[in-house]
């Protein structure tokens, strides 16, 4: 169609529909349904059937959102490493280091003959100062006696078995 007689058409169709006999009419009375269904009033109360499936929908709903929940929590605290304590990864590091030194001088004689014993002190004040920290276990002067303990557990292992004149 080109313009010019695309609004013709345009035109005579509008003019066609203003009339009443071209207007599409129902194949029944609608308006008596259309006005009964206005002024009904929906019921009070719904049948107890469309209740009770309700309620079974939502409880259902609530079950898979409290097992969605306790999921994801499980999952979230099963994957969070758990942190230790400064105590705890001081004391791992220290016994790793302990561990080494009396394996590579496992085979050399030592120097001295009371040196276990020393070495007995020193492991039970790391005790008596891991006690004291249960308490505070923020507590930096703990701490700090803690690593000297370690650290004079180390001397000690060193210096009974690689005396000085040896590191020449």
């Amino acid at each position: 169609m080109t313009k010019p007689s695309f609004d013709e058409f345009l035109a005579k169709n509008i003019e066609q529909s203003d009339s009443p006999e071209h207007m599409p009419q129902p194949q029944k009375e609608l308006w008596s349904g259309v006005e009964r269904a206005i002024n009904s009033e929906p019921p009070a109360n719904a049948s107890p059937a469309s209740q009770q499936h309700r309620m079974s929908v939502w409880r259902q709903a609530t079950a898979i959102a409290a097992s969605t929940i306790v999921g994801m929590c499980a999952v979230y605290f099963s994957i969070q490493p758990a942190t230790q304590s400064p105590v705890m990864q001081m004391s791992n590091y220290f016994e790793q280091q302990k561990q080494t030194l009396l394996v590579q001088y496992g085979s050399q004689p030592a120097l001295t003959n009371d040196w276990q014993v020393q070495l007995q002190e020193l492991e039970q004040a790391e005790q008596a100062i891991k006690t004291a920290l249960e308490n505070d276990p923020e507590n930096a002067a703990l701490l700090q006696m803690l690593a000297q303990v370690y650290q004079q557990q180390l001397d000690l292992i060193n210096r009974v078995h690689q005396p000085r004149w040896q590191q020449i």
